[in-house]
C-alpha cells in the first residue's frame, strides 16, 4: 500500500472521529469520546507513517527531500499538526468535545488535498528557490502556528455559541453544558494564540532569511510576505489587547476567528496571485 492510499484511509479516519467526537457532546457517553480519540491518536500515527514513506519514496526517485515542498504536502502536514496540537489540549483539559470544533478542519483539509484538481500530488524535483535547509525550519514552524491558530479559532466558535447558550433562557443547545466552561475556553483561545503567534514569528523570521538566500532579499513585499505580516500583527493586537487592556471572553473569541480568516487567505488564498510564492501550488 503506498504512501497515497494510506492518506486517504487518513482521511476517513479523521471523519470518523469528528463523527464519535459529535456523538460524545450530543450523547455525553464516555464510549464515544474514548473511540473519537482512539481514532484520532491512530489517524496521526498511521499518517506521521505515510509521511514518512513520501519522504524516503522522494530518496527512491533520485530527489530527496522532507514532504513539505508544495501544496499538497503542506496541507496534509497542516493536518498532522492540527490533530496533534489538538490531541495535547485534549490530553491537557481531560475534555474531549472539543474536538467536534477542531477535528473536521484536519479532515477537510485531507479531503482538499485528496480531491481538489489544483493540487499535484506527485513528487517532483524542487525548484532552486526551495533547495535549502531553511525549508523545512520556516515551513513546520509557520504550519504549527497555523495548527495552534486552528485550535484557537475551534474554541473561539465554541466560546460564542456556549455564551449565547447561557444568555438564551431557552436553552436551545443543552448539550453544550458539557463543554469546557467559558473561562477554560477563554484560556484555551489565549494559550493558543499565543503558542501559534510565536511560532509564526520564529516562521517568519525564517522565513525572511530563506528569502535572503533565494532572492537576495530579506523582504520583497510578496504578497504571501504581506499577508503573513497582517496576520502576525493581528495575533499581536490579540495578545496585546488582552496582556494590557484585559481583553477577554467575546472581544478575544471574535478576533481568533477573524485571525484565522487571514491564516486561510494566508496560506490559500495569496497563492493564486502572482508572485514569488505562486510555486507553492
Amino acid at each position: 500500500m503506498n504512501h497515497l492510499m494510506i492518506l486517504s484511509w487518513v482521511t476517513f479516519a479523521y471523519f470518523a472521529s469528528f463523527v464519535l467526537y459529535l456523538f460524545k457532546m450530543i450523547f455525553g457517553k464516555e464510549f464515544w469520546g474514548r473511540a473519537a480519540s482512539f481514532l484520532a491518536w491512530t489517524g496521526l500515527a498511521v499518517q506521521t507513517i505515510a509521511l514518512i514513506l513520501r519522504w524516503k519514496a522522494s530518496y527512491d526517485l533520485g530527489i530527496g527531500h522532507v514532504p513539505l515542498s508544495n501544496l499538497f504536502e503542506s496541507i496534509v502536514f497542516f493536518a498532522w499538526a492540527i490533530i496533534l496540537i489538538y490531541l495535547i489540549v485534549e490530553w491537557r483539559t481531560k475534555n474531549k468535545t472539543i474536538g467536534v470544533f477542531v477535528v473536521p478542519l484536519a479532515f477537510l483539509a485531507m479531503a482538499y488535498a485528496s480531491i481538489s484538481p489544483d493540487i499535484n500530488n506527485r513528487i517532483e524535483p524542487l525548484v532552486p528557490a526551495l533547495q535549502s535547509n531553511w525549508l523545512t525550519s520556516h515551513v513546520v514552524t509557520c504550519f504549527m502556528g497555523y495548527a495552534a491558530f486552528t485550535v484557537a479559532f475551534g474554541c473561539g466558535l465554541l466560546y460564542l455559541l456556549k455564551n449565547m447558550e447561557n444568555g438564551n433562557k431557552e436553552k436551545p443547545f443543552g448539550f453544550l453544558g458539557k463543554l469546557p466552561s467559558l473561562a477554560m475556553l477563554d484560556a484555551l483561545i489565549y494559550q493558543n494564540a499565543a503558542l501559534g503567534f510565536v511560532f509564526l514569528t520564529i516562521g517568519i523570521m525564517t522565513g525572511s532569511i530563506w528569502a535572503h538566500y533565494a532572492w537576495g532579499s530579506y523582504w520583497s513585499w510578496d504578497p504571501k510576505e504581506t499577508w503573513s505580516l497582517i496576520t502576525w500583527l493581528i495575533y499581536a493586537i490579540m495578545l496585546h489587547s488582552r496582556y494590557v487592556r484585559g481583553w477577554r471572553g467575546k472581544r478575544l473569541a471574535v478576533l481568533a476567528i477573524i485571525g484565522f480568516a487571514c491564516v486561510l487567505f494566508t496560506y490559500l488564498g495569496v497563492n493564486y496571485l502572482p508572485g514569488l510564492h505562486s510555486y507553492l501550488k
